[in-house]
């Protein structure tokens, strides 16, 4: 499984919607990312650029975006944007990697 940051904003019907009648979204989120597969890890309402934030466990890319796709279809959202989560220990991974791939490896123009 692999952790994936998803974030937005809400559309403005949406922030006059719950201003009128509040409601904690997080159940309803939860709900949608167990069924597709993946497993809520945590919801945030945030300042700033973004108005909330989802971070969840996936088995894999084709799981995330489905939610993503779900999350953005049903009108409420705006501005979502999706990034994948490692861990240091799987960066390293990938440094290692790519230092011994970049030996063998050329840039252009050099």
């Amino acid at each position: 499984m692999s952790i994936y940051v998803l974030r937005g904003r809400y559309s403005a019907d949406a922030l006059k919607g719950m201003v009128a009648s509040p409601e904690d979204r997080e159940a309803a989120i939860a709900k949608v990312v167990e069924k597709a597969g993946g497993k809520l890890l945590s919801y945030y309402l945030t300042f700033g650029e973004d108005d909330w934030l989802v971070i969840m466990d996936c088995p894999n890319n084709d799981v995330a975006l489905t939610i993503a796709i779900v999350g953005a279809a049903g009108g409420s959202n705006t501005d979502m944007k999706t990034s994948v989560a490692m861990t240091t220990k799987e960066a390293m991974a990938a440094f290692k990697a790519a230092g011994e791939l970049a030996k063998s490896f050329r840039s252009a123009g050099r």
